[in-house]
């Protein structure tokens, strides 16, 4: 995500990056030592999506300060 968005990753802290969701787990982070993005808890497809065959996570990610 760092090298996507072409910033350094001491920004990620500086900058308060952060995903966020509508759901009231956050499946999703950045790691901050390489940037890149991780699963932050167990995703279990069935219990979110349950019959539906395309199982979407919607999420954003936030960066304070410009670009």
């Amino acid at each position: 995500v760092a090298q996507d968005l072409a910033i350094e990753l001491r920004e990620i802290q500086e900058r308060g990056v952060r995903f966020v969701s509508k759901r009231r787990s956050q499946y999703f982070a950045l790691h901050e030592k390489t940037g890149h993005l991780v699963t932050a808890e167990r995703i279990d497809r069935e219990q979110l999506c349950e019959s539906v065959e395309k199982c979407v996570l919607r999420c954003e990610l936030i960066v304070e300060g410009e670009m």
